[in-house]
């Protein structure tokens, strides 16, 4: 049995929305990754289950190593086709905003979503949740915004419901944002949540390989070069790596190719905090991974020194200048939070 974590008021709240409600939209966050695309598919297939017209529209495009995801090949890119996504949006009964706090992280499908007349409803596990919508699901002591879809359907009384198609998609958002179940993932209701969608039939060790071991001949050489690269920092059990557009371009970079790599270095013996900085191709800006293990909270590094936040071991920030000013404040926030760093 499951703990009931989302509040009565929310379900009844949720449930009334989803009864009158024909046309529903689906977004969620910029550079959607596995759980963006495992909660907001899994939804889609819930709904379209009951006879809902639903459409999902990301801002911008996914990682190929995630197109294999049942749904994916219908959703709907917001900067390729602006005018028609637009229009979907303004004319929702319902939009259900999946796996983000703030409605900037929306990028320049912000104002269409905030302008929308359409009844809005957060389903999210990240700190401090925007007050932009009407229904708020948000736990951040939740381990990706894919189990929270679990525990609604179930909560709505819809276990049975939920198809083949629907547990792929949610198990493989709970996979994704635990790097694998290996942070983030110490709850035994994991697991029991694992269990149930196993009886789905889904193939736990297939979506793995999907997700994991299917990349391009290139980015295993981009691995090694930004390896090669790597710098650590013993005093600070820390450990740098980066990546620029130039060896972006050298390494015929697509997009998701260094899915995984800031998780890379807190294999070295000691190494308690990771961080990787890599140039935007599409934006003048550097995008901050951080990734911690033990106690060390990343995230408060990410929001004093990065414009982010997330989780206490996985989180991520954004910062505007030249990658060797992006090392400097990385350095200064080391020398502030080294005290942490050492008490692991």
């Amino acid at each position: 049995m499951l703990s009931k974590i989302i509040a009565q008021t929310n379900i009844d709240h949720f449930n009334k929305w989803f009864q009158r409600a024909d046309t529903i939209v689906i977004v969620s966050h910029v550079s959607p990754d596995g759980d963006a695309l495992g909660s907001s598919l899994a939804l889609a297939h819930f709904l379209e289950s009951q006879e809902k017209t639903v459409n999902v529209i990301m801002p911008n495009a996914f990682p190929e190593f995630l197109r294999w995801m049942p749904g994916s090949k219908d959703i709907l890119i917001y900067e390729k086709y602006k005018e028609y996504a637009d229009e979907l949006i303004a004319n929702a009964d319902v939009i259900c905003c999946l796996d983000f706090n703030a409605v900037k992280r929306l990028d320049t499908m912000s104002d269409a979503v905030a302008n929308s007349p359409a009844r809005k409803v957060m389903i999210d596990h990240h700190l401090y949740p925007e007050d932009f919508c009407r229904i708020v699901i948000s736990h951040p002591e939740i381990s990706s915004t894919s189990e929270l879809v679990f525990r609604l359907i179930c909560r709505l009384g819809y276990y049975d419901d939920i198809s083949y198609e629907c547990a792929q998609c949610i198990y493989t958002g709970m996979m994704t944002d635990t790097g694998g179940f290996t942070y983030n993932s110490n709850s035994s209701e994991i697991y029991y949540i694992i269990s149930q969608l196993l009886s789905k039939g889904i193939d736990k060790d297939d979506i793995y390989r999907r997700v994991f071991n299917t990349y391009s001949e290139c980015r295993l050489r981009l691995m090694g070069h930004v390896l090669t690269n790597m710098k650590v920092y013993s005093d600070y059990n820390t450990a740098l790596i980066s990546l620029t557009t130039k060896e972006q371009s050298e390494y015929q970079y697509v997009k998701g190719d260094s899915e995984g790599f800031v998780n890379i270095p807190l294999s070295i013996k000691k190494v308690c905090f990771s961080c990787f900085l890599r140039e935007d191709t599409e934006k003048a800006m550097i995008k901050i991974s951080l990734r911690s293990v033990g106690t060390f909270p990343c995230n408060k590094l990410a929001a004093e020194f990065f414009n982010g936040g997330g989780h206490l071991n996985a989180s991520g920030g954004e910062f505007y200048g030249t990658m060797d000013e992006a090392v400097k404040v990385f350095e200064e926030a080391l020398e502030k939070f080294k005290p942490l760093l050492l008490a692991d």
